[in-house]
């Protein structure tokens, strides 16, 4: 049918998956069972079973999202985070050049980020779950960086990286990015993939985490939703 609307989703997560590496040292999730299909049997009527699934993990595993609680102690959780900053939001791909680490101020500085979710599409994300994923070249925002998209207005910033902030010694944990960021009330998402499948802008964007009083971070399912 011609002249037919559609949408076409795109996947923005990593898959969690028994004992996979996020953060290299970070604990792994452990994904078991919490009543199996047999188990269950004799609970139920004839021919009715179920699954109960458990699993094991710290809250920055795979794909998630970071609230203002995750860096400052008075910031809200994920219970406080309202949901028009981090479902459908008007996102904007940010390419990052192959070869570059830090993402400053003057490459921003041409996209208008006012209201939008800025993507930063590094491409480190074909790293993911290898030893070279925590490598000291990988790319990040810097501190002039995060301080114009909050100048700026952006409403969320993401990452295909391994964290928004430079994690080398020279940079002593100062983490600027987050600081500025989570100041302003703009959460982050941090260890996306798949951004190289989205159009650099046309599309919708969200990274919705349960709401889980007093935890600041927590995994997403983040994917974007592409007119067609």
């Amino acid at each position: 049918m011609t002249g037919q609307h559609r949408t076409r989703f795109v996947e923005l997560s990593h898959v969690i998956t028994d004992g996979m590496t996020t953060l290299p040292g970070w604990q792994p999730p452990r994904i078991t069972d919490w009543l199996t299909r047999e188990e269950s049997r004799p609970r139920y009527a004839p021919g009715v079973e179920f699954h109960v699934g458990r699993i094991d993990m710290i809250a920055n595993t795979g794909t998630y999202l970071d609230t203002p609680s995750h860096r400052w102690a008075d910031g809200p959780d994920l219970t406080g985070v309202p949901l028009d900053r981090l479902a459908d939001l008007p996102g904007l791909v940010v390419r990052v050049p192959a070869g570059t680490r830090a993402v400053d101020r003057s490459m921003l500085a041409p996209y208008d980020v006012s209201g939008r979710a800025v993507l930063l599409h590094t491409g480190w994300d074909r790293h993911f779950g290898t030893d070279r994923y925590a490598a000291p070249d990988a790319p990040y925002l810097t501190g002039d960086g995060a301080d114009l998209l909050v100048e700026a207005g952006a409403t969320l910033v993401g990452i295909d990286s391994i964290n928004i902030d430079d994690m080398t010694p020279a940079a002593a944990g100062e983490r600027p990015a987050h600081s500025a960021l989570l100041a302003a009330g703009i959460p982050i998402v941090e260890h996306l993939t798949g951004l190289g499948d989205l159009p650099p802008e046309g599309f919708r964007f969200t990274a919705v985490p349960p709401m889980v009083a007093g935890m600041g971070t927590f995994p997403v399912r983040a994917f974007a939703a592409v007119d067609g």
